[in-house]
């Protein structure tokens, strides 16, 4: 259960959660978003069964977008085990303005798909702003849904998410604190960050109905959710700024019963988890040795050697040095620990003292299995690791998790359609039927012919893209996972399937290295899911001979580099090799100039790759060692621990 009051937290691992000065919101942590949505959805089952015993209706504040689909998940089987919602009433936070009910990028669509459908709560008692209004509704309409509220009593429990920019609701920055439920405009990136799901920025609604700020925080309780990456910087300046209308989230500082839920990678930029030593005492250990002399070393300018003991000082890390005796021997363990990382034998140099290497030199050669949950992913996050890994001998397999078509914009496949009707004389009855449904619009849901053909395409690009880097065709393969066959951006639950086929393909090779993608960011939570089937695999593989002798290895690139206090190994690449990673990316040709999901990065994928493994580089010349053209990065998983969540 969340804790209620303002100032307790919950403690989920011992001297994690210290309240502290620089904070002005309660928050909790959680390691996942599985076991932060059990506890926000434990917490609503708990209010629900209060208000039936009190025979009184449970009003609800609920959000849409993807923060609260787990919570929604959760609900769901709770009702399939008993929970009856029949004395809930909700009132959602907002809706896209012009969008009407039926329409598949609606709130109302949403909500009913995602939760509605699936309980036993009354039809009229669900409320969910109306969009397709005419204008000289929307005064009106607005003054009646705040009076609907009132009616009930207020809202008894609101569930938030946030923007990047800040926003509760549509709350955008520049909110008063005193606005209520009205029209409001939104913010070019909140447009942005919807436009793969309207396939485009120009199909986004630029305007929308939603509660205001005092509307929310006239909610007797109020727990918001951020998960991932992308939300760290926005949920520290929520937590840890002044209330700015700026950052609408900020003013729930000043609501007496908030609770920010957050899972680790959103809290990556909060003070006391990036930087613990400047909120008070540590219990130091290698790992938090290593971030803050790296930390220190950026912030004073200085390379790891020339530190001294004025700086640690300086910078509250005295104690760090009552623990590692004085500065000059920090420095130099620190020093040495960059040195190791680096290696230009991803497999293992031969015949080499193994304690100066990330990688063992025996066996060799090695089987290595790289696992991209993209046709792409391989080369744009490991493409100089992997030239090197064929280059020096080693038996090197790929294989990709899902077939990517959604990925492939119509344009492009009518392309490929087209040319295949020119060779056939356009008598083919498949190029017919596809040539009818691309006529249809980039908008349309895709049948299934149109997503083999272009999961066809993606196949074609990723094979033509390692066969350049030396790669056989008999070592490419395609998995297809079927969660991701839904031919939507939101894909389906992890199978036994899915977890089976990757153990056939593991338990096939027996590979003594296992690279695979650990880039959490990826916004529509393909790379999570085919990394959570793999720890699932790996579970289930661990007591089997050849998996004792195999090491993982966790690559980041796509949507956000590791930091390089968190990685193990790092693969320096040339001038000539940097150019060789860029053409084998450039093969894969439907996602370079204008890419359907391109995140909140609008970056083409090669520039992100040489920008991310050039800035890599130059940390490593920033802390003292050699000057490289740009690094590769890579983080060591010890996968006995690995569990399916």
């Amino acid at each position: 259960m969340i804790e209620s009051a303002m100032n307790k937290l919950v403690y989920k691992k011992p001297g994690t959660f210290e309240k502290n000065r620089n904070e002005r919101l309660h928050n909790i942590i959680f390691d996942h978003v599985e076991g932060a949505s059990k506890e926000i959805a434990n917490e609503i089952k708990t209010l629900i069964l209060e208000k039936q015993q009190q025979n009184k209706p449970c009003v609800l504040g609920l959000a849409t977008g993807s923060s609260p689909l787990s919570v929604y998940k959760e609900l769901v089987q709770m009702h399939r085990q008993g929970l009856s919602f029949k004395n809930v009433i909700t009132f959602n936070l907002d809706e896209y303005f012009s969008l009407a009910p039926t329409h598949i990028q609606s709130y109302y669509y949403f909500m009913h798909d995602h939760l509605f459908d699936h309980i036993d709560i009354p039809p009229e008692n669900i409320h969910i702003p109306k969009g397709h209004m005419s204008t000289t509704e929307i005064e009106y309409y607005c003054k009646s849904y705040e009076d609907k509220i009132n009616a009930v009593g207020g809202i008894d429990l609101q569930l938030l998410g946030i923007g990047r920019t800040g926003h509760i609701g549509f709350n955008e920055p520049g909110s008063h604190v005193n606005s209520l439920t009205r029209l409001v405009t939104l913010d070019h990136l909140t447009r942005f960050d919807a436009a793969d799901a309207f396939n485009g920025i120009e199909n986004v609604p630029s305007k929308a109905i939603t509660m205001g700020i005092d509307t929310i925080m006239q909610a007797r309780r109020i727990l918001l959710m951020a998960w991932g990456v992308n939300k760290a910087d926005v949920v520290a300046k929520a937590i840890e700024g002044k209330v700015d209308s700026s950052i609408p989230c900020s003013y729930l500082q000043q609501h007496g019963n908030t609770t920010v839920v957050l899972d680790n990678e959103a809290a990556a930029e909060i003070t006391r988890i990036k930087t613990p030593w400047l909120v008070g005492s540590c219990q130091w250990n290698d790992q938090l040795s290593f971030k803050a002399v790296l930390w220190l070393s950026t912030t004073t300018g200085k390379p790891v050697l020339k530190l001294t003991d004025e700086d640690y000082n300086q910078h509250g890390m005295s104690d760090l040095l009552n623990v590692e005796t004085d500065a000059y021997t920090l420095n130099i363990k620190i020093f040495n620990k960059l040195q190791k990382m680096i290696t230009g034998w991803p497999g293992g140099k031969p015949n080499v003292n193994p304690d100066k290497y990330p990688e063992r030199s025996q066996p060799n050669p090695k089987r290595c299995l790289i696992f991209s949950p993209h046709p792409d992913d391989d080369v744009i996050s490991m493409g100089g690791t992997l030239d090197r890994l064929i280059s020096q001998g080693h038996e090197v397999h790929v294989a990709y998790q899902t077939s990517g078509n959604i990925a492939v914009s119509n344009q492009d496949a009518l392309k490929f359609v087209e040319v295949a009707a020119t060779i056939s004389s356009n008598t083919n009855t498949r190029i017919k039927q596809l040539k009818n449904e691309l006529n249809k619009g980039e908008g349309a849901s895709p049948g299934r012919e149109l997503l083999t053909l272009k999961g066809e395409i993606r196949a074609s690009e990723a094979k033509a893209a390692v066969r350049f880097l030396g790669l056989k065709d008999s070592s490419i393969h395609f998995m297809n996972l079927p969660f991701y066959e839904s031919g939507k951006i939101q894909k389906l639950p992890i199978s036994k399937d899915d977890v089976q086929q990757t153990v056939d393909l593991i338990n096939s090779i027996q590979p003594h290295q296992i690279y695979a993608a650990g880039d959490l960011a990826d916004p529509h939570g393909t790379h999570r899911k085919c990394l959570d089937i793999l720890f699932a695999a790996l579970e289930q593989i661990k007591t089997m001979s050849y998996a004792k002798d195999c090491w993982v290895w966790l690559y980041r690139g796509a949507w956000l580099d590791w930091d390089l206090h968190e990685a193990d190994m790092a693969i320096p690449m040339s001038p000539s090799q940097v150019l060789r990673k860029r053409k084998s990316i450039f093969y894969h040709q439907t996602q370079k100039d204008g890419v359907l999901f391109q995140g909140d990065d609008r970056r083409e994928f090669w520039v992100r790759a040489e920008d991310r493994n050039n800035a890599n580089a130059k940390k490593f010349k920033a802390y003292g060692l050699a000057d490289y053209e740009a690094i590769e990065l890579f983080k060591r998983y010890e996968y006995k621990e690995a569990k399916h969540k």
